[in-house]
Protein backbone atom coordinates (compact mmCIF):
# COMPACT_ATOMS: atom_id res chain seq x y z
CA UNK A 1 0.00 0.00 0.00
CA UNK A 2 1.74 3.44 -0.68
CA UNK A 3 1.83 6.12 2.04
CA UNK A 4 0.97 9.82 1.45
CA UNK A 5 1.98 12.18 3.45
CA UNK A 6 -1.00 13.68 5.29
CA UNK A 7 -2.34 16.63 4.67
CA UNK A 8 -3.00 19.41 6.92
CA UNK A 9 -6.20 22.30 5.50
CA UNK A 10 -6.58 23.22 9.08
CA UNK A 11 -3.19 24.56 9.57
CA UNK A 12 -3.74 26.39 6.19
CA UNK A 13 -6.75 27.52 7.13
CA UNK A 14 -5.35 28.69 10.61
CA UNK A 15 -2.39 30.46 9.28
CA UNK A 16 -4.99 32.64 6.98
CA UNK A 17 -6.72 33.56 9.50
CA UNK A 18 -3.80 34.61 11.69
CA UNK A 19 -2.88 36.48 8.50
CA UNK A 20 -6.73 38.44 8.44
CA UNK A 21 -6.15 39.48 12.09
CA UNK A 22 -2.50 41.26 12.14
CA UNK A 23 -3.43 42.67 8.84
CA UNK A 24 -7.34 44.20 10.67
CA UNK A 25 -4.57 44.73 13.92
CA UNK A 26 -2.51 46.40 11.45
CA UNK A 27 -5.00 48.26 10.46
CA UNK A 28 -6.78 49.61 13.18
CA UNK A 29 -3.54 50.99 14.66
CA UNK A 30 -2.97 53.47 11.96
CA UNK A 31 -6.46 54.58 11.98
CA UNK A 32 -7.00 55.02 15.47
CA UNK A 33 -3.52 55.41 17.37
CA UNK A 34 -3.86 59.19 16.17
CA UNK A 35 -6.98 59.32 18.61
CA UNK A 36 -5.21 58.19 21.65
CA UNK A 37 -3.30 60.06 23.80
CA UNK A 38 0.32 60.63 22.87
CA UNK A 39 -1.32 58.18 19.84
CA UNK A 40 -0.14 61.01 17.15
CA UNK A 41 3.64 61.31 19.10
CA UNK A 42 3.71 57.48 18.77
CA UNK A 43 2.75 57.52 14.95
CA UNK A 44 4.80 60.55 14.01
CA UNK A 45 7.93 58.80 12.49
CA UNK A 46 5.36 56.58 10.51
CA UNK A 47 3.46 60.03 9.04
CA UNK A 48 7.34 61.13 8.49
CA UNK A 49 7.57 57.66 6.06
CA UNK A 50 4.49 58.35 4.93
CA UNK A 51 5.38 61.94 3.40
CA UNK A 52 8.57 59.79 2.70
CA UNK A 53 7.32 57.49 0.34
CA UNK A 54 4.57 60.53 -1.26
CA UNK A 55 7.72 62.40 -2.11
CA UNK A 56 10.13 59.87 -3.46
CA UNK A 57 7.25 58.92 -5.52
CA UNK A 58 7.39 62.15 -7.19
CA UNK A 59 10.89 61.97 -7.55
CA UNK A 60 11.24 58.24 -8.58
CA UNK A 61 8.08 59.63 -11.35
CA UNK A 62 10.68 62.20 -12.32
CA UNK A 63 13.72 60.41 -13.09
CA UNK A 64 12.10 57.69 -15.15
CA UNK A 65 11.12 60.68 -17.04
CA UNK A 66 14.46 61.88 -17.69
CA UNK A 67 13.99 64.77 -14.90
CA UNK A 68 16.33 65.78 -12.76
CA UNK A 69 15.10 64.95 -8.88
CA UNK A 70 17.02 67.79 -6.90
CA UNK A 71 15.77 67.31 -3.50
CA UNK A 72 13.33 65.71 -0.88
CA UNK A 73 12.51 67.79 2.43
CA UNK A 74 10.46 66.30 5.15
CA UNK A 75 8.95 69.30 7.73
CA UNK A 76 8.61 69.02 11.27
CA UNK A 77 4.44 68.99 10.98
CA UNK A 78 4.60 65.76 8.94
CA UNK A 79 4.20 67.68 5.18
CA UNK A 80 6.76 67.80 2.66
CA UNK A 81 7.53 68.37 -0.89
CA UNK A 82 10.02 67.08 -3.73
CA UNK A 83 11.80 69.19 -6.23
CA UNK A 84 12.48 68.16 -9.76
CA UNK A 85 13.70 70.10 -12.74
CA UNK A 86 12.27 69.07 -15.92
CA UNK A 87 14.06 69.49 -19.61
CA UNK A 88 12.90 72.48 -21.43
CA UNK A 89 9.52 72.53 -22.58
CA UNK A 90 8.46 69.09 -21.04
CA UNK A 91 5.24 67.44 -22.08
CA UNK A 92 1.89 68.00 -19.97
CA UNK A 93 1.33 64.28 -19.77
CA UNK A 94 5.11 63.74 -18.21
CA UNK A 95 4.42 66.44 -16.06
CA UNK A 96 0.71 65.14 -14.77
CA UNK A 97 2.74 61.60 -14.75
CA UNK A 98 4.72 63.22 -12.06
CA UNK A 99 2.29 64.87 -10.28
CA UNK A 100 0.42 61.46 -9.70
CA UNK A 101 3.46 59.97 -8.85
CA UNK A 102 3.27 61.39 -5.19
CA UNK A 103 -0.26 59.96 -4.22
CA UNK A 104 0.29 56.67 -5.87
CA UNK A 105 3.65 56.16 -4.26
CA UNK A 106 2.68 55.02 -1.05
CA UNK A 107 -0.23 52.86 -2.30
CA UNK A 108 2.38 51.09 -4.81
CA UNK A 109 5.11 50.56 -1.70
CA UNK A 110 1.55 49.31 0.73
CA UNK A 111 0.62 46.75 -1.93
CA UNK A 112 4.03 45.66 -2.67
CA UNK A 113 4.60 45.46 1.07
CA UNK A 114 1.61 43.60 1.57
CA UNK A 115 1.73 40.83 -1.48
CA UNK A 116 5.35 40.06 0.17
CA UNK A 117 3.64 38.82 3.12
CA UNK A 118 2.06 36.24 1.44
CA UNK A 119 5.65 34.02 1.54
CA UNK A 120 7.99 33.72 4.13
CA UNK A 121 11.21 33.77 2.43
CA UNK A 122 10.17 37.43 1.53
CA UNK A 123 9.70 38.90 4.89
CA UNK A 124 13.31 39.55 5.92
CA UNK A 125 14.20 41.02 2.57
CA UNK A 126 11.15 43.07 2.44
CA UNK A 127 12.63 45.23 5.49
CA UNK A 128 16.52 45.06 4.51
CA UNK A 129 15.49 46.40 0.79
CA UNK A 130 13.03 49.14 2.58
CA UNK A 131 16.00 50.55 4.83
CA UNK A 132 18.51 50.54 2.47
CA UNK A 133 16.07 52.33 0.22
CA UNK A 134 15.27 54.90 2.96
CA UNK A 135 19.35 55.14 3.90
CA UNK A 136 20.52 55.55 0.09
CA UNK A 137 17.71 58.45 -0.35
CA UNK A 138 18.65 60.15 2.34
CA UNK A 139 22.45 60.24 1.70
CA UNK A 140 21.14 61.21 -2.12
CA UNK A 141 18.06 63.61 -1.70
CA UNK A 142 16.85 64.56 1.54
CA UNK A 143 17.57 67.80 2.51
CA UNK A 144 15.69 68.64 5.84
CA UNK A 145 16.72 68.26 9.77
CA UNK A 146 13.71 65.72 10.32
CA UNK A 147 14.69 63.79 7.38
CA UNK A 148 18.49 62.99 8.61
CA UNK A 149 17.10 62.66 12.00
CA UNK A 150 13.94 60.41 11.52
CA UNK A 151 14.87 58.07 8.64
CA UNK A 152 17.67 56.70 9.42
CA UNK A 153 15.96 55.90 13.06
CA UNK A 154 13.60 53.93 11.25
CA UNK A 155 15.97 52.32 8.64
CA UNK A 156 17.83 50.79 11.96
CA UNK A 157 14.88 49.67 13.76
CA UNK A 158 13.80 47.76 10.51
CA UNK A 159 17.28 46.23 10.16
CA UNK A 160 16.96 45.83 13.95
CA UNK A 161 13.65 43.42 13.10
CA UNK A 162 15.11 41.97 10.28
CA UNK A 163 18.08 40.33 12.60
CA UNK A 164 16.67 39.62 15.48
CA UNK A 165 13.18 39.62 15.57
CA UNK A 166 10.72 36.36 15.49
CA UNK A 167 9.11 35.80 12.42
CA UNK A 168 5.75 36.48 13.63
CA UNK A 169 6.55 40.03 14.41
CA UNK A 170 9.15 40.39 11.12
CA UNK A 171 5.51 39.31 9.37
CA UNK A 172 3.45 42.02 11.38
CA UNK A 173 6.16 44.60 10.75
CA UNK A 174 6.22 43.87 6.80
CA UNK A 175 2.03 44.30 7.64
CA UNK A 176 2.08 46.85 9.24
CA UNK A 177 4.36 49.10 6.65
CA UNK A 178 1.90 47.87 4.12
CA UNK A 179 -1.24 48.66 5.92
CA UNK A 180 0.68 52.28 6.58
CA UNK A 181 1.29 52.82 3.31
CA UNK A 182 -2.35 51.00 1.56
CA UNK A 183 -3.98 53.48 3.69
CA UNK A 184 -2.46 56.79 3.69
CA UNK A 185 -4.53 58.01 1.18
CA UNK A 186 -6.49 58.59 4.35
CA UNK A 187 -4.58 61.01 5.73
CA UNK A 188 -4.47 62.78 2.16
CA UNK A 189 -8.10 62.92 1.34
CA UNK A 190 -8.14 66.97 2.26
CA UNK A 191 -5.25 67.03 0.22
CA UNK A 192 -6.91 65.15 -2.87
CA UNK A 193 -9.67 67.21 -2.70
CA UNK A 194 -8.10 70.10 -2.56
CA UNK A 195 -6.89 72.08 -5.72
CA UNK A 196 -4.06 74.36 -4.11
CA UNK A 197 -2.12 73.80 -0.28
CA UNK A 198 0.08 75.85 2.11
CA UNK A 199 3.36 73.71 2.37
CA UNK A 200 6.12 75.32 4.24
CA UNK A 201 4.84 78.36 4.21
CA UNK A 202 4.31 78.12 0.77
CA UNK A 203 1.34 78.55 -1.23
CA UNK A 204 1.43 75.42 -4.36
CA UNK A 205 -0.73 73.43 -6.53
CA UNK A 206 -2.25 70.56 -5.00
CA UNK A 207 -1.04 67.13 -7.02
CA UNK A 208 -4.19 66.74 -8.03
CA UNK A 209 -4.34 70.75 -8.86
CA UNK A 210 -1.35 70.38 -10.80
CA UNK A 211 -2.63 67.28 -13.17
CA UNK A 212 -5.20 69.19 -13.81
CA UNK A 213 -3.25 71.96 -14.52
CA UNK A 214 -1.53 69.97 -16.95
CA UNK A 215 -4.27 67.35 -18.48
CA UNK A 216 -7.76 70.36 -18.07
CA UNK A 217 -9.66 67.80 -16.51
CA UNK A 218 -10.91 68.91 -12.89
CA UNK A 219 -9.08 68.09 -9.58
CA UNK A 220 -11.64 66.38 -7.42
CA UNK A 221 -11.91 63.80 -10.52
CA UNK A 222 -8.48 62.95 -10.64
CA UNK A 223 -8.53 62.27 -6.69
CA UNK A 224 -11.25 60.21 -7.95
CA UNK A 225 -9.08 58.26 -10.31
CA UNK A 226 -6.05 58.05 -8.06
CA UNK A 227 -8.28 56.30 -4.82
CA UNK A 228 -9.97 54.18 -7.53
CA UNK A 229 -6.27 52.75 -8.74
CA UNK A 230 -4.86 52.73 -5.72
CA UNK A 231 -7.51 50.72 -4.20
CA UNK A 232 -7.38 48.33 -6.99
CA UNK A 233 -4.23 48.27 -5.93
CA UNK A 234 -4.22 47.14 -2.66
CA UNK A 235 -7.17 45.01 -2.93
CA UNK A 236 -4.95 42.56 -5.25
CA UNK A 237 -2.30 42.53 -3.10
CA UNK A 238 -4.50 41.37 -0.52
CA UNK A 239 -6.13 39.06 -3.00
CA UNK A 240 -2.55 37.52 -3.41
CA UNK A 241 -1.43 38.02 0.02
CA UNK A 242 -4.44 35.87 1.60
CA UNK A 243 -4.67 33.21 -1.24
CA UNK A 244 -4.80 30.07 0.64
CA UNK A 245 -1.26 28.65 -1.07
CA UNK A 246 0.66 31.06 -0.30
CA UNK A 247 3.30 28.61 1.37
CA UNK A 248 4.53 28.38 4.64
CA UNK A 249 3.77 30.75 7.27
CA UNK A 250 5.09 31.57 11.10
Amino acid sequence: MNWQPPSFPSQRRTSQQQQVGQLIIAGALVIFLPQLPLGNYLLYPFTILTTWFHEMGHGLAALALGWEFERLVLLSDGSGYAESYSPANPGAFATALVSLGGPLGPSVIGAALIAATRRHELWRPALYALAAIILVSTLIWVRSLVGFLVLPLIAAALIGIALRARDGLVRFAVQFLGVLGALSMLRDWHYLFSHSAVIGGRPMLSDTGAIEEALWLPYWLWAIVIIAVSGAMVGAALKYALAEDGGPHG
